[in-house]
């Protein structure tokens, strides 16, 4: 049996752990979140290295991307680094290649049409395959990138734009602690309303979804958010905010679905190569082989897709 664990950065609440099958191979998935504490989440990897197949980073990206540049996270480095055997990888080498065919799954499964749509994407240096997928569709996209990382009321409305931007600050950006640019530990547990108007704006709210529950109005209805890793209590706070369509570019797995981190590390168990053996055409393969789709609720069918 293969065994991936996720050692993130975020509250310890969320932990979860399932035991499932992919091509025929069981698969034991494990979660276990550091309330934000990085000694802590160090300390998981070295008395877990070589003890499990992969570990997936989680509440922190090892990486960022902005067209073909890519920019490395210290504090996640640091993290990293702690694994002597077993590799690690953050979601940022499946996310690229998932997401894209999440929103042509959309496009050709389910006749979403994203040409003109008001698309907020919170943050799109994280999911720039994502960004630039529905940028592709002909989207309307307002990029949120300082908004909702460093607090900083400027939007941005062309990828172009945000490459532009990325070049300059990501560079410093990385070197920041991470905890100034992304909620983890117990503030994932909180949010308050901001920067409402956006939110108002937008018919599709697109990106990592602490940073979209951040700042979320209570008002979210007939909304369409595409998103990464939900629990069953976030699915009934988004109904209750009246949410029309909720997508998750993972599967559900026992009642929630998981981070790109964690299905990372899946492919890679799955695969026996090493992160950086994997090229996007291997785990687009991949994700064609094990048949992965996007999980898809329909708050206003009352189905599950």
């Amino acid at each position: 049996m293969k065994r991936v664990m996720s050692v993130s950065l975020g509250s310890s609440s969320r932990d979860h752990s399932v035991t499932t099958e992919f091509l025929g191979e069981k698969v034991m998935i494990e979660r276990v979140g550091t309330d934000g504490d990085i000694d802590r989440a160090i300390e998981v990897i070295r008395e877990n290295d070589g003890l499990v197949d992969v570990f997936g980073l989680g509440g922190i990206d090892l990486y960022i991307y902005a067209g073909p540049h890519r920019y490395t996270f210290r504090d996640a480095e640091r993290i990293a680094r702690a694994a002597r055997k077993t590799p690690v990888v953050d979601g940022s080498g499946l996310k690229n290649t998932l997401e894209r065919k999440v929103v042509a799954y959309l496009q050709s499964e389910m006749g979403m049409v994203f040409a003109d749509k008001k698309v907020l994407m919170v943050c799109a240096v994280d999911r720039f395959g994502m960004a630039e997928s529905l940028w592709q569709a002909g989207a309307d996209i307002t990029f949120g990138d300082l908004i909702f990382a460093l607090g900083i009321p400027i939007s941005l409305s062309s990828i172009k734009s945000l490459e532009r931007l990325a070049r300059v600050i990501a560079p410093i950006v990385v070197k920041l602690p991470f905890k100034m640019l992304y909620p983890t530990g117990e503030k994932q547990d909180s949010f308050k309303s901001k920067y409402s108007r956006y939110y108002h704006w937008a018919d599709i709210i697109a990106g990592d979804f602490h940073f979209i529950r951040r700042y979320m109005p209570d008002d979210l209805t007939g909304k369409c958010i595409i998103t990464n890793t939900v629990t069953q209590k976030d699915v009934e706070l988004l109904k209750e905010r009246g949410v029309r369509l909720l997508v998750t570019t993972t599967p559900e797995l026992s009642g929630r679905s998981f981070g790109t981190n964690v299905m990372e590390g899946v492919l890679i168990a799955l695969s026996g190569r090493k992160p950086d053996e994997m090229l996007p055409e291997s785990y687009s393969e991949m994700l064609d082989k094990i048949g992965f789709k996007p999980r898809v609720i329909d708050f206003s069918m009352k189905q599950t897709g």
